[in-house]
């Protein structure tokens, strides 16, 4: 069985606006030996598959810092620190960025953005019979034009590399289950037992 591993002692080292960067100490229960880890601390994200009622999905275009480049993706952002629920922010994100309002929305879907260096979460929620109702509300440093594109088309963009930030591609993903009628892992209970490789 895998163990946690002891953190023996944790140091801040700045707050970058968007994540907080710290550098644990931390023991190995295999080894016994201590290692240095840096781990980034954020709040929670979101991400919002948003129907229309003739089957399509809201996209935005958006230039991206990291990468230099213009990406097509599905609305979502940052929980706001006295926000709770991802809810909420999902249909605030989606009215800010979009001008598009909908119903029943709820959380389909839920990953770890990058366990290995990262410690927040990214939902995933599903807003129906979306239709835009509001100007949009950009940041100021936001820029976006909003896409509308049928559901079927959706996979032919992510082969083809059009769709292709990781946590955008896990949502359609979430997304695909939910059409087929599957449960996410979001619904698993967090005691279920673990899923061993055959042969471990």
């Amino acid at each position: 069985m895998i163990q946690p591993w002891t953190r023996l002692d944790s140091v801040s080292l700045g707050d970058f606006k968007v994540f907080r960067l710290r550098k644990d100490l931390k023991r190995s229960p295999r080894t016994g030996r201590t290692h240095e880890f840096y781990v980034m601390d954020s709040v929670d994200w979101v991400n919002v598959v948003a129907l229309t009622p003739d089957r399509k999905l809201v996209l935005v275009e958006q230039y991206r810092h990291g990468t230099d480049t213009v990406e097509l993706e599905i609305p979502g952002g940052l929980m706001d620190p006295e926000e709770t629920s991802p809810v909420d922010t999902a249909v605030r994100e989606l009215r800010e960025e979009t001008g598009y309002t909908g119903v029943r929305p709820r959380v389909i879907g839920e990953v770890l953005p990058n366990p290995a260096i990262q410690s927040n979460r990214t939902y995933t929620v599903l807003v129906e019979e979306c239709r835009q109702t509001h100007p949009v509300q950009f940041d100021l440093g936001e820029d976006l034009i909003t896409h509308l594109v049928p559901v079927e088309e959706i996979p032919h963009l992510v082969a083809a590399g059009r769709i292709r930030h990781c946590v955008v591609v896990a949502a359609l993903y979430h997304f695909d289950l939910w059409l087929r009628g599957l449960k996410s892992a979001t619904n698993t209970p967090p005691d279920a037992e673990p899923v061993h490789p055959a042969g471990s």
